[in-house]
């Protein structure tokens, strides 16, 4: 059988203090996931309320134009000048 050798305290002491570091580093691990988990979650969260906003105004938009085009029929709309151009008939029956 072989003889049984006792580590020095200085050697216990660094075997005790590299566990306490893994275990540190380990507990430090799990709070990053956690808190990595919780994070995308509210991401996730956000990015679904923003894309059913965009869904909503799309939508509006759609709304707004077939009634606009109901009134007033086709044409242009020109955002810098604020103006209206219709398409004539004539326009129409060339396309």
């Amino acid at each position: 059988m072989a003889k049984e050798i006792k580590f020095t305290e200085e050697e216990v002491g660094q075997i005790n203090n590299l566990r306490n570091q893994v275990g540190n580093v380990f507990t430090q691990l799990g709070q990053v996931s956690v808190e990595r988990n919780k994070r995308l979650a509210e991401l996730e969260k956000v990015e679904n309320e923003l894309l059913e906003k965009h869904s909503n105004l799309v939508e509006e938009e759609r709304e707004l134009f077939k009634g606009l085009n109901e009134k007033y029929g086709d044409g242009n709309y020109d955002p810098t000048t604020n103006t209206f151009i219709p398409v004539s008939q004539e326009t129409k029956a060339e396309q």
